[in-house]
């Protein structure tokens, strides 16, 4: 599987058929437009502080994914203006021989509670398990209760530290794990 071609369609708990994939180079001004569209919350979750705009080297950042250390995907609708960006996700490892990976998601809070997380992460360990990922670790806010949920709901063994108002997340994804289907 190449992870720079991810491409799959699904449906969200509420009936919106989407497309999860790979996040391209040329999706920067989709994702300035997304972050528009996103509520103070849905920022503050992500980012862990308030944010207005995402600065030129952040949008590289993001859009600027090698697929090998990095893999990036993305939910998109496709409505009668084209394709809209409705969520992301991430996982950026320290390193090829690195077996874990470090995960990140951004929902649209239009979307919030239809599955979109959910999807993400289990394409995410699609293609992570062949590039020798092991776990995921991630940094949660303790209050992101849905975050934390699906989590809780992957099928994946979960293990967490609390380090004041955050929580750290560790998926494990060995091979004797329960995979997500």
């Amino acid at each position: 599987m190449d992870p720079r071609n991810y491409a799959a369609r699904e449906t969200l708990k509420d009936g919106t058929p989407v497309t999860i994939r790979a996040i391209r180079h040329d999706d920067g001004n989709t994702i300035l437009e997304a972050f528009k569209n996103l509520d103070r919350d849905s920022v503050y979750r992500r980012f862990f502080s308030p944010k207005k705009d995402l600065t030129e080297a952040e949008l590289e950042q993001l859009t600027d994914v090698d697929f090998s250390q990095v893999v990036a995907l993305v939910v998109t609708t496709q409505g009668e203006d084209g394709e809209t960006l409705i969520g992301g996700g991430r996982y950026a490892r320290d390193g090829m021989r690195s077996v874990e990976a470090e995960l990140a998601f951004t929902t649209d809070g239009n979307y919030r509670g239809v599955g979109i997380a959910t999807l993400i992460l289990r394409h995410l360990v699609r293609v992570t398990r062949e590039a020798g990922v092991s776990r995921f670790e991630a940094n949660v806010l303790a209050d992101n209760q849905p975050m934390l949920a699906v989590f809780r709901h992957s099928g994946l063994p979960m293990q967490l530290r609390r380090d004041g108002g955050v929580l750290h997340v560790t998926l494990s994804l060995q091979p004797d794990s329960r995979q997500l289907t």
